[in-house]
């Protein structure tokens, strides 16, 4: 058995799809790095973004490296069927990169058996995982920006294997959307501003990462999500029999639960999440969005304590989950809070939050507060 066929092996008792390429450059992938910087569709995130001319040329960053190994990794499981409401995206539901881990390590050691040089890379800013998966054959690229493959459609990690074996590029795949753009409407923030292109700054999954104040266009469509988004996805036909075969379970992560744990247990509970220096007022400001959209009059008494925190970026939020819960007690609780509470972005979600809740918790369209840069989050 020739050594690609061993590594097939080992893909294939993963359930996952395999490929090869070289580390040519990706001309292409870093010009159109370059252009969703210039307008502003990264939202602020590094990764990949951040250095276009390392990410795009991997012979820069591995010179050693003849090939590269690629898998994508489906990694649905029992309970992830479909179900109207989740608080936490799929992916993040338990340390589902576990499986990834697994499978690289075998191709890896495999390579390594046979005298070759090896280094694992995945989620890495050195490397564009989702076009070496493409330009490989592992996986095709999705009207969303996701990369897709056969069987679990986006439902898929993709880690990669560097070697010096001088193995054969596989050809890419002969897939592609075609007319099909239902991840397109599916998205609640309209997020996917053409086919394969993504606005970053109305992601949700991407918002619900990032720091500073979450602007008030999309914290109602927010819903009732602390991590993650799996819109785009549900709404993919390829993906949708994986996804059909699962029972749904109910989600174990609540946003009240999460308002009241200490930040100890609570960066246990999301220790495989990204959380900006893992600091666990970010998963907090997303908790209290979520219950503000979601919780009744009994989640106010919460709400209206969090008003009053000593981190302003937790009270501002708290003031508006308090304003969209709407109704006299909520109006009075914002009129109070008004009285003692003396930070000025508090104070404006307040009286944001106090006309809202006269109008039955609707926000006006034209509300919006300015996120503030990571200078002044790194003040507070």
């Amino acid at each position: 058995m020739d050594l690609f066929a061993s590594l097939t092996e080992i893909a294939d008792r993963a359930s996952a799809a395999i490929g090869v390429t070289d580390l040519a450059p990706f001309p292409d992938e870093a010009e159109r790095i370059r252009d969703r910087v210039s307008k502003g569709f990264h939202g602020g995130m590094s990764f990949t973004y951040a250095q276009p001319d390392i990410a795009s040329r991997p012979v820069e960053s591995f010179p050693w490296g003849t090939s590269v190994v690629v898998i994508t990794v489906p990694y649905l499981e029992d309970g992830d069927g479909p179900s109207e409401f989740r608080t936490c995206a799929r992916f993040a539901d338990g340390d589902r990169y576990d499986g990834l881990r697994t499978v690289l390590a075998e191709i890896a050691s495999a390579l390594n058996g046979s005298g070759h040089r090896t280094e694992i890379v995945f989620d890495d800013n050195r490397l564009i995982d989702r076009a070496v998966a493409v330009r490989a054959g592992a996986a095709w690229s999705g009207k969303s920006t996701m990369a897709l493959s056969p069987g679990a459609g986006p439902w898929i990690l993709i880690g990669s294997v560097v070697t010096d074996a001088v193995l054969d590029s596989t050809e890419p795949m002969r897939r592609s959307c075609g007319t099909c753009d239902a991840c397109i409407p599916a998205c609640p923030t309209n997020a996917i501003v053409a086919p394969g292109v993504l606005d970053a700054r109305r992601c949700i999954a991407a918002v619900l990462q990032r720091r500073g104040v979450i602007d008030h266009t999309i914290r109602t469509a927010i819903g009732g999500r602390i991590y993650g988004c799996d819109d785009c996805l549900t709404a993919c036909p390829p993906g949708q029999p994986a996804l059909r075969s699962l029972r749904a379970t109910e989600d174990v992560l609540d946003p009240e639960a999460v308002l009241r744990h200490s930040d100890e247990e609570l960066a246990r509970i999301v220790d495989h999440w990204y959380v900006p220096s893992r600091r666990m007022r970010f998963v907090r400001r997303n908790a209290l969005i979520a219950l503000g959209n979601t919780g009744d009059e009994s989640s106010l008494g919460l709400l209206a304590g969090y008003i009053g925190h000593s981190d302003a970026l937790l009270g501002g939020h708290a003031a508006w989950a308090v304003g969209r819960g709407g109704g006299a007690a909520a109006t009075a609780i914002c009129i109070a809070a008004l009285e003692r509470v003396s930070d000025e972005t508090v104070r404006t979600e307040l009286v944001a939050a106090v006309a809202a809740s006269k109008r039955g918790g609707v926000y006006a369209e034209d509300v919006s507060v300015a996120p503030t840069t990571d200078e002044e989050e790194s003040a507070r």
